[in-house]
């Protein structure tokens, strides 16, 4: 049986305001607000819509949709969320998909191949994704229990380290906002670019950084390990509501020589409680989908014993059969270079003539 659709209600950013101002006890994610839609609008994104579900006059989930025109699957992604507001059941989350597929297949703005978002309870017609798009367990610090009390729940090799870095000079500054875009183009980009380049991802330019610093601003913080007067450590955590995020950071290869990135966390912890902050979410760990989140597991499980799981995020076809041919195609792609390396030489070289022969040249 076809699970009944919510209905759904766009909403302006006054009335995105006052519903959460009526909620104060739901942790709603920074990425589901007005102000991260307009973030990304600063990027050359393109927002479509924060939109309430209520199942007659109760509210049951909020999402805030960005639009993505990637070639061949324009799509609609909800960031981080939806956000719940009652109980994230079975019966309530396909209730939910099927709302959005109504709303969206009768859309006359928007043709998205596909909604995304996170689903706790996947069943039919979700699938995929095609690509993952947020991680799915994080270690979460209780910032609620005095300061020493939370020094003391951290593991005994970073209460050691913390304390050597003291003993080694490390001082942490919080800078000033007017100083922010200035500071990390300067002087903290160059360390994103050396820890990129050191654990092997791939970091944003420097403008989205200072774009998020100067357009984010009144939510976020952005401190900084110094040793000797240089910068060798830095993190962005973000706040909302009472809850905190550890949200970027780097570290030179000379920071770890003085643990400043472990005094530098432990002073955000602090700062972070003083500001009325009930608890500090460090993102991803590593995961069956995000396995290459190993390289900062062990830092982070130093801090804390709470491991929340995040519900994954799928597709929700909108078109089923173009998806599944996009998904095959897209699978194929990622494939093909792996069985490549499988085969035994004499195989490869007839798979290069071919493709030689394909391409109007002469097998070599």
């Amino acid at each position: 049986m076809t699970p009944v659709p919510y209905r759904s209600e766009q909403l302006s950013h006054e009335e995105f305001e006052a519903l959460a101002a009526a909620h104060p006890d739901v942790v709603i994610p920074l990425e589901q607000t007005p102000y991260w839609a307009d973030f990304e609008r600063k990027l050359g994104r393109t927002p479509y819509g924060i939109w309430a579900y209520y199942d007659g006059g109760t509210l049951v989930a909020v999402a805030s949709y960005l639009r993505s025109d990637r070639r061949l699957r324009p799509s609609l992604v909800v960031v981080n969320g939806p956000t719940w507001f009652t109980t994230r059941t079975h019966n309530a989350e396909a209730r939910l998909v099927a709302t959005v597929q109504e709303q969206f297949r009768a859309d006359p703005a928007v043709d998205p191949l596909y909604i995304r978002m996170q689903v706790a309870h996947p069943q039919p017609p979700v699938t995929g994704p095609l690509e993952h798009g947020w991680y799915e367990r994080e270690i979460v610090v209780d910032l609620t229990p005095d300061t020493d009390a939370i020094f003391a729940s951290f593991r005994s090799n970073a209460r050691n380290l913390i304390r050597k870095a003291e003993k080694l000079g490390v001082e942490v500054r919080t800078i000033e906002p007017e100083r922010w875009a200035e500071v990390f183009r300067t002087e903290l980009f160059p360390i994103m670019q050396e820890t990129a380049a050191r654990d092997g991802f791939s970091s944003f330019e420097s403008t989205f950084y200072e774009t998020l610093l100067t357009e984010l601003g009144q939510y976020l913080r952005l401190m900084v390990a110094y040793v000797d007067n240089r910068p060798v450590s830095w993190l962005i955590t973000t706040e909302y509501r009472g809850y905190s995020v550890y949200y970027f950071a780097a570290s030179s290869h000379s920071a770890r020589k003085t643990n400043a990135p472990y005094l530098l966390l432990w002073e955000a912890f602090k700062v972070l409680k003083e500001a009325g902050n009930t608890a500090c979410g460090l993102t991803g760990i590593v995961s069956e989908n995000y396995p290459g989140l190993i390289n900062v597991t062990t830092f982070k499980r130093n801090f804390s014993k709470t491991v929340v799981t995040i519900p994954t995020t799928y597709d929700i076809p909108l078109h089923p059969r173009r998806y599944a041919l996009v998904a095959a195609a897209l699978r194929l792609r990622r494939e093909a270079p792996q069985k490549l390396r499988a085969l035994p030489a004499s195989a490869k070289a007839r798979a290069a003539a071919i493709t030689g022969r394909k391409g109007g040249q002469a097998p070599q």
